[in-house]
């Protein structure tokens, strides 16, 4: 079995960061009334005075605000699918897995497109909260142990912080240029190692790393 990251390693870019413009550009008063709470937000979370998860939670309730939701991801990835990058395409295989942190509501459309397996976010678009943990860094390593998957043969992420489940699997690969470029993953000397724990702790998504 082989794992994908999503965000950056098989898709250019950050699909939920994209379907967010992508949704405000077509429901233009939440420029006005959703994006300026988000940069509040980003502010407050640099400044310690909110924690990772609620500004997580508080952007992706823009997922609660659009109400032709279906019609709005079945036209975004019919417009974005093309970009799945051709590396994977190439080696693609029915058992592949996603794991991503993005929501679920997002991914499953695509990875159902694929035909490959998936885990994500789930977010309750009608009440706005997390159902399960973030699927980042070394909660995504607790998902695949907790839930007895096979050996992970090749892992595949573009963040230093999916180090937890590279180290799971029998050979990992970083991913970098955006997608487009596959290497080893880094030896774990103590430089790596304290960018590993950085953006563990530092969070995965608004940031843009």
């Amino acid at each position: 079995m082989n794992v994908y990251d999503f965000d950056k390693t098989i898709y250019p870019g950050d699909c939920s960061i994209g379907f967010c413009f992508w949704c405000m550009n077509r429901h233009p008063k939440l420029w006005f009334t959703f994006f300026p709470k988000v940069l509040i937000n980003l502010v407050r979370r640099k400044m310690g005075l909110m924690p990772e998860y609620l500004m997580q939670r508080k952007f992706f309730g823009y997922l609660m605000l659009i109400d032709d939701f279906d019609e709005q991801i079945k036209q975004y990835w019919d417009k974005n699918e093309k970009k799945i990058v051709s590396w994977y395409l190439k080696q693609k295989r029915p058992d592949d897995l996603i794991i991503s942190a993005s929501p679920t509501c997002i991914i499953e459309p695509i990875a159902n497109r694929l035909g490959v397996n998936f885990m994500a976010t789930e977010f309750d678009r009608e009440y706005g909260v997390f159902v399960n943990n973030l699927m980042y860094a070394k909660e995504k390593a607790k998902y695949i142990i907790d839930h007895g998957f096979p050996v992970i043969d090749n892992f595949y992420s573009d963040s230093l912080a999916d180090t937890p489940l590279a180290l799971c699997a029998e050979k990992a690969h970083l991913v970098t240029n955006n997608a487009s470029t596959v290497i080893d993953w880094p030896d774990l000397d103590a430089e790596t190692m304290g960018v590993v724990k950085e953006k563990i702790n530092t969070g995965w998504r608004i940031h843009l790393k």
